[in-house]
């Protein structure tokens, strides 16, 4: 039998929160967030507890008409509905750029990810307070979420610019990435000391170090070997978390609470739509308005993950109706990825939010196709070299690739010249090929001894510049014809 760790509020809190929050707020580039403030804002803040509400006055009487979970009071919904809050906007910003989505559109569900990350931690630490007999009023959780908030986000920026300080002063990959883990974990380990909003102080650090300290103190070869870290580490906590809560979950019991999974998602789903379009309507009389089409994918793309599992983790074994909210939380997670995740895309298309969509796809098929033809022509000249087969039979073969191979760099041409994102595309990822490879005969000279560290470092600094520029959206010009 494998021994699965005691999982306590401690553990989860001190290890997996700091690096998944850090990690998005290190990318989240601030002033596209900045332009987009009010947005956002009104969706993670107001927004959120609204939508926390609402999912529990929907929760908490289904439960108990339909006999869910014997002793299910509006207390627990709220508990449920604070857990559940934070989205997870990894898949939906991924299918987004694979599409070629509007950026703005991923700026607004990457930032409101980000800062209902911060809100729904500090309201669930407040709604489970209040399950456990906590005293709790309007006005006194109000004060207390400002304070916590306010004195976290200053902890957050006392963390952010002294590291980014740091990163002034040094000049080495290793180190700046220790920097930046020292940003993460102990902006949240002091919070927390002084009882203020860990949550809050991480992610203001990792945007001033995303932000300030990785423009302004990093090379380009220091900051492609931060990026890769955390995205990395963030990766192995995402997947340590789904580990857990199956060793958690019992199978037979997540099949028998299908129908309070079902209602638990349908809740939050319906929820977050209402929140959604009141807070579009309002926006429709400020400068940051978007369409109604952008208000239905954002509804949609409101994916639940790993933050609300590790928030239903860390409930104690005491908690009343622990194991009910791990499984329906569960179930929730699932089916928001399963549904939602897998009908994003079709719904884009739908709403005609990403209108190349069959073009890029042609384009991919064709590229597949052709390098398979190419393939097949390569092992033909093997098989012809090994006599294997009679040569007049290979001639027959060849000729039949070759013309496929004909018509589809014929048919590449003229989607490449009709759509000129396309080839666009196709010359940034080329683009990025050829410097890797670059990087890499560097690399062997190096070590090979024909080339100094100085002169290496120097040069592969050089091709980090361009690959970064390319990763951030740069174009490159085409030759005149």
């Amino acid at each position: 039998m494998i021994k699965v760790p005691h999982l306590t509020k401690e553990l989860l809190y001190a290890l997996f929160l700091p690096g998944l929050l850090f990690e998005a707020a290190f990318h989240l580039e601030f002033q596209k967030f900045w332009k987009n403030k009010i947005s956002v804002i009104s969706l993670a803040v107001p927004g959120l507890l609204a939508a926390i509400a609402l999912t529990a006055a929907l929760l908490a009487p289904v439960a108990g008409i339909l006999s869910l979970e014997a002793g299910f009071t509006f207390t627990h919904a709220l508990v449920f509905a604070s857990l559940i809050a934070a989205t997870d906007p990894i898949a939906v910003v991924g299918l987004f750029k694979t599409l070629g989505a509007p950026k703005r559109l991923a700026v607004l569900v990457e930032g409101e990810s980000l800062i209902n990350d911060g809100t729904a931690v500090v309201i669930f630490t407040l709604m489970f307070g209040l399950a456990m007999g906590k005293h709790l009023t309007v006005m006194n959780g109000v004060g207390q979420f400002i304070v916590v908030a306010g004195a976290g986000s200053l902890v957050g920026l006392l963390f952010g610019f002294g590291i980014s300080w740091l990163t002034h002063a040094i000049e080495d990959p290793m180190v700046e990435i220790t920097l930046t883990t020292v940003a993460a974990y102990g902006s949240f380990a002091v919070a927390e000391h002084f009882h203020v909003s860990g949550v809050i102080a991480t992610v203001v650090a990792g945007m001033l170090c995303g932000n300030y300290g990785a423009r302004t103190g990093m090379s380009p070869s220091t900051k492609v070997a931060v990026l890769a870290f955390w995205e990395y580490w963030a990766f192995a906590l995402n997947s340590v978390v789904f580990l857990l809560i199956g060793f958690e979950v019992k199978p037979a019991l997540l099949v028998r609470k299908w129908k309070p999974i079902l209602v638990a998602w349908l809740a939050v789903t319906l929820a977050r739509a209402v929140v959604v379009y009141a807070s579009s309507a309002l926006l429709r009389w400020t400068k940051e308005r978007f369409p109604w089409s952008w208000t239905a994918i954002l509804t949609w793309g409101g994916l639940r993950g790993s933050l609300s599992m590790v928030l239903v983790l860390a409930l104690p074994p005491e908690f009343p109706h622990r194991e009910f909210l791990i499984h329906i939380t569960f179930g929730v997670v699932v089916l928001s990825i399963l549904v939602q995740g897998m009908t994003i895309g079709p719904l884009l298309r739908r709403l005609g939010i990403v209108r190349e969509s069959v073009k890029v796809e042609e384009y991919e098929s064709k590229r597949a196709g052709l390098r398979a033809a190419k393939a097949a022509i390569d092992e033909i000249e093997k098989m012809c070299d090994t006599k294997r087969v009679a040569s007049a039979v290979l001639d027959t073969l060849r000729e039949r690739y070759q013309t496929r191979i004909r018509d589809a760099e014929s048919e590449l041409q003229a989607l490449t010249v009709e759509q000129k994102d396309l080839r666009q595309r196709e010359l940034v990822a080329a683009a990025r090929h050829l410097l890797m490879v670059e990087k890499e005969t560097l690399l062997e000279t190096f070590h090979e001894g024909y080339l100094s560290k100085e002169r290496f470092e120097s040069m592969v600094g050089a091709i980090d510049g361009e690959i970064l520029a390319l990763d951030e959206g740069g174009k490159l010009d085409e030759p005149a014809s």
